[in-house]
């Protein structure tokens, strides 16, 4: 092995313990979240604000698991699953949409994350079509 690929191996290896403590951590402070809201006036029940915040902080959780998996399947495999980075932006987007305030922000940048969904859900398709069954990119060998 080259010296570049084991530094690159030590790299992807710490970003993925660095991940699960992080997501650990994400899975409290959404229990957190969620427990708290719950014993606060009024009852057992949620306010718009609380839900947007639950579900935000649920679909972070989300990312970071696919995140996750995404990187343990490159540790192994050496491949990249192309559909998988595709299908974590767009819940990344669709996470922003939930959170997002429209009143905060002009019409500009509603059609300017309109036109990222559009896009991201173009290119998902289009690789679905393209790989038939195959979701992985296997990265070029050395001469290649």
């Amino acid at each position: 092995m080259k010296i570049y690929e084991i530094f690159e191996k030590i790299v992807i290896f710490t970003l993925t313990v660095l991940m699960g403590i992080v997501l650990f951590f994400a899975v409290i402070d959404l229990g957190w979240i969620v427990f708290s809201d719950i014993i606060s006036p009024p009852i057992f029940l949620f306010d718009i604000k609380e839900l947007l915040d639950i579900f935000g902080m649920f679909l972070l959780v989300l990312i970071g698991l696919e995140l996750l998996a995404t990187m343990r399947v490159y540790i192994r495999e050496n491949t990249i699953r192309v559909r998988v980075v595709f299908t974590v932006a767009l819940i990344a987007v669709a996470r922003k949409v939930i959170i997002l305030d429209p009143d905060k922000h002009d019409g500009i940048i509603l059609l300017g994350i309109a036109a990222i969904i559009l896009a991201l859900a173009v290119g998902y398709f289009l690789i679905r079509k393209v790989q038939n069954g195959s979701e992985k990119i296997e990265r070029p060998k050395k001469g290649d």
